[in-house]
């Protein structure tokens, strides 16, 4: 029988007797918090954000009955992204109500920023989901827009200002449609020194008076690669010291983990490598995309690597100005926005950053181990250099000018690129990428 007390994030006294398992099957992410940086391929880090693969609803089903048969003590399946469960929201409610048919005894759990959980409300209810976490770090937009970079609202990106308005709306109506249908909820607040510490106590008081069932202050960790990394953390008595300032307004959560969106077990269990590598087993065997090029042999980089795309390539990375258009120089762009094509419409996955000029080829080596799970690579422009050893490496490169969601569709539905296709302003080959000849 289905016992709420068993899950061990919600109730400290389980944590030793009952374990989770998070599948990964939500890559995509809807809004930038200036504190992560999302890196899928790192066994060696435990924090939100991270796992070694991503999962499909078929394989996540395959990946659980082994994990349900190596830790029988397993009490919750939980969606943790790596990115947001509803920025995904197709595959996560696959995945949970295959769940629920196959272990109708199982809790259910997802981890989300709130941005978009409200549409699936009734659906959540429906497949009998009985936990939800909601990261809410601010209930102040002033102090939120110091906390993120952007929110992508539907298809459209906003700034921070904006942006954090939005997403405080969204995460406030979301706490209040789960408690409504009597959905256990759990608060994560990221404790960033100089940011938010000094605003945590009101949001613990917002969250008491809303009914949230536990509060989880989670120490910020700093992350190479965020705009955050040179934050300090904050130090135990800090935390401490404001622990038991909101206890008075909601009951604290004091033994959290900081999770991996892969993580499997006891909460203080050590990375599970059998277990992971039955995950990169059921994650390495999907249906890859009809028009997509078969991998590539075997190459050796400059740099001494050897580049092997030996893996699942269903994503297009581009280059793009404001993230509407492709519209900009491979050369020029400090980052690529990847999309996962896998689904009925395009999907935005999340931004990676490109390497830094000035070591040649070996920037393209490089490159390409940063999308090696992208097929195609979109830009307004690309020298001979990178298109040769991109190309070398199976990567398809188009440069085209226009919407982002057109061109995707197009290469989608293998329809012609022709007529997008970007024509020379300028016979002096020295145009920088920018479409507007010779700077």
């Amino acid at each position: 029988m289905m016992n709420l007390d068993n899950h061990p994030c919600f109730n400290k006294k389980s944590c030793k007797d009952f374990g989770r398992v998070h599948l990964p099957v939500a890559p995509a992410c809807n809004i930038q918090c200036n504190f992560c940086n999302r890196k899928f391929d790192c066994v060696n880090e435990s924090r939100p954000g991270v796992t070694s693969s991503i999962l499909s609803p078929d394989q996540a089903m395959a990946y659980l009955a082994e994990v349900v048969e190596a830790k029988p003590n397993t009490s919750v399946v939980g969606i943790a992204g790596p990115g947001d469960p509803f920025a995904n929201g197709d595959k996560t409610m696959e995945t949970l109500t295959r769940v629920r048919a196959a272990y109708p005894e199982m809790l259910l759990c997802v981890a989300t920023n709130g941005l978009n959980i409200h549409p699936y409300l009734d659906e959540l209810k429906a497949v009998n989901t009985t936990h939800v976490s909601i990261t809410i770090n601010a209930v102040d937009p002033e102090v939120g827009a110091k906390i993120y970079s952007w929110v992508r609202d539907g298809k459209k990106s906003v700034g921070p200002k904006e942006g954090a308005k939005v997403l405080l709306e969204r995460q406030l109506a979301a706490v209040k449609g789960l408690k409504e249908r009597g959905i256990m909820v759990k608060v994560n607040s990221i404790l960033l020194p100089g940011i938010n510490d000094d605003h945590m106590i009101e949001v613990a008081r917002a969250m008491g008076e809303m009914g949230v069932d536990i509060f989880n202050i989670m120490p910020y960790f700093p992350t190479k690669g965020s705009n955050f990394e040179d934050m300090l953390e904050p130090t135990k008595g800090q935390l401490k010291e404001l622990r038991k300032a909101a206890q008075v307004f909601v009951p604290q959560m004091t033994h959290c983990k900081r999770c991996r969106a892969d993580a499997v077990g006891l909460l203080d269990d050590p990375l599970n490598q059998k277990l992971m590598d039955r995950l990169t087993f059921h994650a390495t065997s999907p249906i890859l995309l009809p028009s997509a090029p078969k991998y590539c042999h075997e190459q050796d980089c400059d740099d001494g690597y050897a580049f092997n795309a030996a893996g699942p390539r269903p994503y297009v990375a581009l280059a793009t100005r404001e993230g509407a258009l492709i519209n900009q120089h491979l050369g020029e762009a400090e980052e690529l926005h990847i999309y996962d094509l896998t689904g009925d419409t395009p999907e935005f996955v999340e931004t990676r950053t490109v390497p830094k000029p000035g070591a040649g080829d070996v920037r393209w080596n490089n490159l390409a181990r940063t999308i090696k799970d992208c097929h195609t690579i979109l830009v307004s422009g690309v020298g001979e250099a990178p298109k040769k050893v991109l190309g070398n490496m199976g990567f398809t490169i188009h440069e085209v000018n226009g919407m982002i969601d057109l061109v995707l569709m197009a290469i989608k539905k293998g329809e012609s690129l022709d007529h997008l296709i970007v024509r020379s302003q300028t016979s002096c080959g020295e145009c920088r990428g920018t479409g507007t000849g010779c700077m």
